[in-house]
C-alpha cells in the first residue's frame, strides 16, 4: 500500500506549538475529534488559534456534567472518571464515530485519529494537585482497521488550576504532533512531550504503547525512559509487560515488597517471597484480596555496572514476568523512601521481605546524613505505619552461623534503637526457610552464566534456566535502538 505520509524537514526543527498545530492543520489527510474533560478545551483550543483548523477538527467537545457524560460514554463500574477505563472509551467511541459519519469513499486518503483527556485539577484547598489521563487513537495509513495508540498518566505539580490547564494543552499538542510526526522515534516521542514544558509542572508516571506500528515497542523499556529522563519516581509493570500506573496499583492496598538485584531471580528470592508472604497474609488485617506482591529494583541497582544496561535489565524482566509477578523501578536508594511513597496511596499493612545485610544496611547513619533528624528521622518515616520487615537468615561464610534477628551485628551505637524496633515486634524473622538453598547468591549464578560454567541450574526456581539458556539472557550486548517501520508517510504540506 502507498504511504499516505511524506518526510518533510522544513518544519522539523520549528519548536513552537503554534508550529505544531499549523503543520497539522495544514496536512490534508489528518482528521479528528477532540474531547476533553476537566480542564476545559485547552489542547484544541491550541488548534483553533493557529488557524487552518477546519481541514482537521471535525468536532471538539466538553462534556463536563456527570449525566451527561454518562449519557455518552456509558457508565464506569467503579464510578469514576478520571481513570484509565474511562478514557479508552472516550478515544473508542470519539473514533467510531469518525469511522460511521465520514465517508472513505470521499475522503480515501484521510488518517483519522481521536484525541481525549479526562482530568481533575488542583482542588480549591490546594491539598490535592490533580492528574489526568491523556491519549491518542490514530491512524497511520488511510483506512487502517487495527488503530495505534499512545495512553499517558500525568501528575499536576503547578498550584493554579489556570497554569494546570495551559500546561495540559500543550502536553496534548506535543502528544498530537509526536503520534504523527515522530512515531517512529518512541523514546524521542516521550521527551518530546516536554516541549514548551518545565520538568516540575507535571509528571509522567505511565505510558503506553499499542498498535501494528508499535509492534516493536516494549512498553517495559518505555517504563524505564521515564524513570531514566527523570519524569517520575517509580514505574510498575505487570507480568504481560503493560505498563501500570502505581497509584492504581497500590491504592488502598496491603503490600508485600522484596527488593534486589534478581540477576538472575533465584531459589533464595523465591522462598523468601513464598515464606514472607504466607506470614503476611496470616496477619488478621490483612485482607487477601486486596493484597499487591511487588518486587522493586532500584535505579542504583541498574546501574550497578555503570551506565544502565537495558538489555540486563529486559532480562531481568523477562525472568520476573515469567514468574507471573509485578515489578516496580524506582529511584528510591533509601528503604525510608520507598515506605513514604506507598504511604502516598495506602493506609494499610506494608511488609518488606529482606535479608540480613539488607537489615544491617538500614541501621547504617551514613545514609541519613542528608536529613536533618538523621537516623531518628527516617526510622520515623519508615516504621511510624503499620509496617513490619520480613528477615530471611543468612549463612555465615566463616563460621557456619546462621545470622538472624537475634544475632544480627548492628553498630554499637545503633544497639538499643534495633532494639527497640525488635521487641515492638517489627521484625521477624522468617523461620521455615529451606537450609539446603542458603548457598545461592544471585552474583555467583550470574558469573557461573557469564563464564559458561555449569551448575547454575539447580540454583534457580523451575524453567528460568531453559529460559536463560534458549533466549541467551545475560550473554548479549545492550539493546539496539528500535527501528520502527519508517517508510510511512510522516508530512504532507
Amino acid at each position: 500500500m502507498a504511504s499516505v505520509l511524506k518526510r518533510d524537514t522544513s518544519f522539523e526543527n520549528i519548536p513552537s506549538i503554534k508550529a505544531k498545530t499549523l503543520r497539522i492543520n495544514l496536512n490534508p489527510d489528518i482528521y479528528g475529534s477532540f474531547a476533553e474533560i476537566g480542564a476545559g478545551q485547552e489542547t484544541a483550543r491550541h488548534f483553533f488559534r493557529s488557524g487552518g483548523a477546519s481541514g482537521t477538527i471535525a468536532k471538539a467537545m466538553s462534556a463536563y456534567d456527570k449525566d451527561f457524560s454518562d449519557a455518552i460514554y456509558g457508565v464506569e463500574a467503579d464510578g469514576r472518571y478520571v481513570t484509565q477505563a474511562r478514557l479508552k472509551r472516550m478515544l473508542a467511541h470519539e473514533m467510531n464515530l469518525m469511522e460511521e459519519r465520514i465517508s472513505r469513499e470521499k475522503h480515501p486518503e484521510r488518517l483519522f485519529f481521536s484525541y481525549a483527556n479526562t482530568v481533575a485539577t488542583i482542588d480549591f484547598s490546594k491539598r490535592y494537585k490533580g492528574h489526568g489521563w491523556v491519549g491518542i487513537r490514530f491512524q497511520l495509513e488511510p483506512g487502517q482497521k487495527e488503530f495505534d495508540e499512545i495512553i499517558l498518566h500525568i501528575r499536576f505539580k503547578q498550584n493554579e488550576a489556570r497554569l494546570q490547564q495551559e500546561t495540559l494543552g500543550t502536553v496534548g499538542v506535543n502528544l498530537i504532533y509526536g503520534a504523527f510526526y515522530k512515531y517512529d522515534k518512541p523514546r524521542k516521542l516521550l521527551r518530546y512531550i516536554y516541549d514548551h514544558i518545565d520538568k516540575d509542572t507535571i509528571e509522567i508516571d505511565m505510558v503506553n504503547f499499542s498498535g501494528p506500528n508499535f509492534k516493536n515497542v516494549d512498553n517495559r523499556l518505555m517504563s524505564l525512559q521515564l524513570i531514566r529522563n527523570n519524569m517520575t519516581d517509580a514505574v510498575m509493570f505487570g507480568p504481560d509487560g503493560n505498563n501500570l500506573l502505581p497509584a492504581a496499583e497500590l491504592y488502598k492496598k496491603n503490600i508485600l515488597a522484596m527488593r534486589g538485584s534478581f540477576r538472575p531471580v533465584t531459589k533464595v528470592n523465591t522462598d523468601m517471597f513464598h515464606k514472607s508472604y504466607d506470614i503476611f497474609i496470616r496477619d488478621p488485617s490483612v485482607n487477601e484480596e486486596k493484597t499487591i506482591i511487588i518486587f522493586e529494583i532500584t535505579l542504583s541497582n541498574l546501574r550497578a555496572s555503570g551506565e544502565i544496561d537495558e538489555q540486563d535489565f529486559m532480562d531481568r524482566a523477562e525472568l520476573l514476568c515469567s514468574l507471573g509477578q509485578t515489578v516496580m523501578i524506582s529511584k528510591f536508594q533509601e528503604y525510608y523512601k520507598l515506605v513514604e511513597y506507598f504511604n502516598n496511596y495506602t493506609k494499610e499493612k506494608i511488609g518488606l521481605t529482606m535479608g540480613v545485610n539488607n537489615l544491617v544496611d538500614i541501621f547504617d547513619e551514613k545514609y541519613y546524613r542528608n536529613l536533618s533528624g538523621g537516623i531518628l528521622e527516617a526510622f520515623g518515616k519508615l516504621f511510624f505505619k503499620d509496617l513490619q520487615v520480613y528477615l530471611y537468615p543468612m549463612k555465615n561464610t566463616e563460621t557456619g552461623q546462621i545470622m538472624t534477628s537475634n544475632n544480627v551485628k548492628v553498630h554499637p551505637r545503633m544497639k538499643e534503637l534495633y532494639k527497640f524496633f525488635k521487641y515492638n515486634g517489627k521484625v521477624m524473622d522468617i523461620i521455615d526457610y529451606d537450609p539446603e538453598i542458603m548457598h545461592i547468591f544471585s552474583r555467583d549464578v550470574l558469573k557461573k552464566i557469564m563464564n559458561e560454567e555449569g551448575g547454575w541450574e539447580e540454583m534457580l526456581p523451575e524453567g528460568i534456566a531453559e529460559m536463560i539458556k534458549n533466549n541467551k539472557l545475560f550473554t548479549r550486548k545492550q539493546l539496539p535502538e528500535k527501528k520502527e517501520d519508517t517508510k510511512k508517510k510522516t508530512a504532507k504540506k
